[in-house]
């Protein structure tokens, strides 16, 4: 059993500690974990005191909310969809075992009775809770699914959270347990929130015996933080909490505060955090433990709101706290979570939800108006982009006040259509861009959202990690290059890659010659080209990548969308100009459907049938998969078969996420973007391989990007080519806010390329620089490095010109022709896959 919790409660505090921290409290001072752990233990007159210091700073939120005096409360049904579960929790009645359930899973008619007795009451809200994952631990579980067709738990919550939707006009809030990012990407067109627990960073209670999470693989601290840290990055309302009194001493307890505000700064997201007691239930392994006493509950609650501040939502369930409302009331929530008029509150199913009538006069007596909310807090529901999806636009309007973003307490939900937008769009915005940022350039350095978009800067800051220095024997490392290039990879060599990566003076020299040497016994002299076209079919994305300039908000002066048949007008003129290939990228735009990427190729191969279409980034891919609920596999066959060619390997950025999530925010995870790269290579799709440095990284980064690289080119193959890509600092967000470098030196770009040839040697043929962002000059010197590729002429670039390269936007074949001349060499035109053209 977990350690006694009253003797994880720290007792005799000095008195001087906890004035202190109240007289911190009081003036509105930054708390630490060490103070915060002392103002949990306060009792008697120094509680009373914390919680009128919480009161006074919940007050300030809701006065800065425009709903002063205002609580809320979420009226909804439980929708119980599984009680099987792969964890095994110590306090947990919810979970059960197959034998002691009907079935293992509510069929559709059950959820739809639940969803439209709530609807026909007035309910909201469709609160899904479910266990972890049940088919990997009950076969019971997984053979439901397969007879149902279902491939996972995941996807059978995605088709019940439609059929409400569809059926009752009910806004689902999904509780399923742990969730990928890009389960978090599917399941975000479906519900306007979601939500999981924390309950507690202590590690200990899950990794020791006898602990309340011990043999519960998802109750792993480290594994929720991902998730929550995940939800911030697709932009998913979210909504967490702590659970006090299982163990976990006062220390432990305020640093899962901390960790959530972390997140919440970091990634602006966390809607609402729950603050919810330990209560003991019969037949579980903590039935001996006792419950969390109501002034632990209440010291929480109130440094809960001093830690997470104003703007935070906090709640306390109502059902677990006995007739104390004005206790928790006066120590800071402002919300009492859902109540239904329907269902029990399965998961303490011996505490029934209290009337509301009966809350309302209870929150009145305090000094309160009670007042509805939806499941997606005010705040994001009024912003919409990037926080809700389109899908889901008409289900919430049909339910919200307009004027404060609460529930129109007088409508009653009725079923709407979920379906894709319409995907007749017609081009809108600037979308004379890609020749008009060569003249006037852009409207201004940064988009209108960027104290918001990108997260809390300060934290961000916070993140990056210096880059170290690298002593090391350059000498050797050339020595063992000579002999065994790829050895370099190897992690008993480490110290002797970095050396390389950080050479300079002769041995930058040296490692530049066995470079260009390897490129010489590789593909010869030749500097080879394609003619083609990038065609960025929309600017408008609300991922939040904190390097990327490109991206707009819809209604900034810079933000364009194209048509369907504009992108193939440019194509065809492409095709007449000389072209072989069209290179096809655009924004995550929400207003996308996901039925236009086929539509583009198959509209580009009707008009001109011998292009070849190059297209859509790893990123489109998953996304996109993810929205139209498929696979990564039977999205990419669809664009196969409607003519698709070949993919870009960008979206690569670092693939290391230990730098990627300082530097993407929101893009796919490094094990996602390998997944579907291998994925195409397996499907006949074959790709380049990209890596961005110079920002946040260090030359440890690189190194991990090209193990990364060379360990799926070892399985699949499907690599043509490696494009370095100089990171373009100028307008770039995170270089704006002073946590990014101004790109990399001239030596970082001559390491770079050369050690790509070295490290990939007999795996990747062609090493390709990039002249939008190196200029003729610095591509000439590449080309002496090690490279043996200019890429295309591009006739369009807006990306990068967009972040402030000043080497323009296209090349006609005779300047590409004259840039290998700087460089002493010959060239040639070739195809995308590097056949003679």
């Amino acid at each position: 059993m977990p350690e006694d919790r009253a003797a994880a409660i720290p007792t005799g505090q000095p008195s001087s500690a906890v004035r202190r921290a109240l007289r911190r409290a009081r003036d509105g001072s930054p708390l630490d974990v060490t103070e915060a752990t002392v103002l949990l233990a306060a009792r008697g007159e120094a509680l009373d005191d914390l919680l009128a210091a919480a009161g006074a700073v919940r007050d300030a939120g809701l006065a800065d909310a425009g709903r002063p005096g205002v609580v809320t409360y979420s009226k909804k049904v439980f929708i119980p969809l599984t009680r099987l579960c792969r964890d095994r929790c110590h306090y947990c009645t919810f979970a059960t075992v197959p034998h002691k359930v009907p079935s293992a899973f509510l069929d559709r008619d059950e959820v739809l009775a639940i969803a439209k007795e709530g609807a026909a009451q007035g309910c909201k809200e469709a609160l899904f809770t479910l266990g972890d994952r049940p088919e990997d631990r009950w076969p019971q579980a997984k053979e439901w699914l397969d007879a149902r067709g279902y491939d996972s738990t995941l996807d059978y919550v995605r088709a019940m959270a439609i059929a409400v939707l569809e059926e009752t006009g009910l806004l689902p809030h999904l509780n399923p347990g742990v969730m990928s990012w890009a389960d978090l990407q599917r399941l975000k067109p479906v519900a306007p929130s979601m939500g999981m627990m924390l309950e507690t960073t202590a590690t200990r209670l899950w990794s020791e015996k006898g602990g309340p999470h011990y043999g519960s693989p998802d109750k792993d601290p480290a594994v929720r933080l991902r998730v929550l840290a995940d939800a911030g990055r697709v932009n998913v309302p979210f909504t967490t909490g702590i659970l006090i009194g299982i163990g976990e001493n006062l220390t432990e307890r305020a640093e899962s505060l901390f960790a959530i505000r972390q997140l919440a700064r970091e990634y602006g997201h966390i809607q609402e955090v729950i603050v919810q007691n330990f209560r003991a239930k019969p037949d579980t392994a903590m039935r001996g433990m006792p419950d969390a006493e109501l002034d632990d509950l209440a010291a929480t609650v109130a440094v809960g709101r001093l830690v997470l501040g104003p703007g935070a939502r906090i709640q306390a369930p109502p059902n677990l706290i006995g007739d104390e409302y004005a206790l928790l009331l006066r120590a800071g929530i402002d919300d009492w979570g859902g109540v239904s008029p329907v269902t029990p509150d399965h998961v303490n199913p011996e505490r029934p939800w209290p009337q509301i009538d009966e809350l309302a006069k209870r929150s009145a007596e305090a000094g309160f108006e009670l007042r509805e909310r939806l499941t997606i807090y005010p705040r994001y529901a009024k912003q919409g982009d990037p926080w809700l999806d389109p899908r889901l636009g008409a289900h919430v309007a049909a339910l919200i006040d307009v004027t404060t973003g609460l529930a129109n307490e007088k409508a009653y939900p009725t079923g709407l259509p979920w379906q894709e937008p319409d995907g007749g769009f017609e081009s809108i915005g600037r979308t004379d861009l890609h020749v008009d940022i060569d003249v006037a350039g852009r409207t201004g350095d940064r988009r209108g959202d960027f104290d918001s978009v990108y997260g809390d800067w300060a934290e961000v800051k916070n993140a990056v990690q210096p880059v170290e220095r690298i002593e090391g024997d350059a000498m050797a490392a050339l020595r063992l290059a000579e002999k065994d290039p790829g050895a370099l990879l190897t992690a008993s060599h480490e110290d002797l890659a970095l050396a390389l990566f950080t050479a300079t003076g002769p041995a930058l020299e040296a490692l530049a010659g066995l470079a260009d040497g390897l490129r010489r016994d590789t593909v010869g002299d030749d500097v080879t080209y394609v003619v083609n076209r990038n065609i960025n079919f929309s600017n408008v994305c609300y991922v939040g990548c904190r390097f990327c300039a490109f991206a707009q908000r819809e209604r900034d002066a810079d933000a364009y969308r194209l048509s369907v048949d504009e992108v193939a007008d440019r194509a065809e003129e492409a095709w007449q100009a000389g072209a072989t290939e069209v290179c096809l990228q655009g924004g995550i735009d929400p207003k996308l459907p996901v039925t236009i990427y086929a539509n583009i190729v198959r509209a580009i191969k009707e008009r001109v049938p011998g292009m070849h279409v190059h297209a859509f980034s790893p990123m489109e891919i998953a996304t996109a998969s993810a929205k139209a609920g498929v696979s990564v596999r039977e999205w990419l066959v669809g664009l196969k078969e409607a003519g698709l060619d070949t993919i870009p390997g960008t979206a690569a950025e670092i693939l290391d996420d230990e730098v990627r999530w300082i530097l993407t925010k929101g893009k796919l995870p490094a094990a996602t973007w390998v997944e579907v790269v291998g994925t195409a290579h397996e499907v006949g799709l074959r790709s380049s391989a990209t890596m961005m440095y110079g920002h946040v990284d260090s030359p440890r980064h690189w190194l991990t990007h090209f193990r990364v690289l060379a360990d799926l080119q070892d399985r699949t193959g499907g690599f043509t080519e490696f494009v370095a890509l100089p990171f373009v600092h100028h307008n770039a967000p995170i270089y704006l806010a002073g946590v990014a470098r101004p790109g990399p030196t001239m030596r970082d770009n001559r390491a770079v390329h050369a050690m790509a040839r070295v490290l990939l040697h007999g795996r990747i043929p062609n090493i390709q620089c990039s002249w939008v962002k190196l200029g003729d000059e610095g591509t000439a010197t590449m080309l002496r490095g090690g490279a043996n590729d200019l890429g295309g002429t591009l006739m369009e670039e807006t990306i990068s010109r967009m972040a402030g390269s000043g080497h323009g936007s296209l090349r006609t074949v005779q300047e590409l022709h004259a840039m290998a001349a700087l460089a002493g060499r010959p060239a040639r035109e070739r195809t995308t896959t590097y056949a003679r053209a």
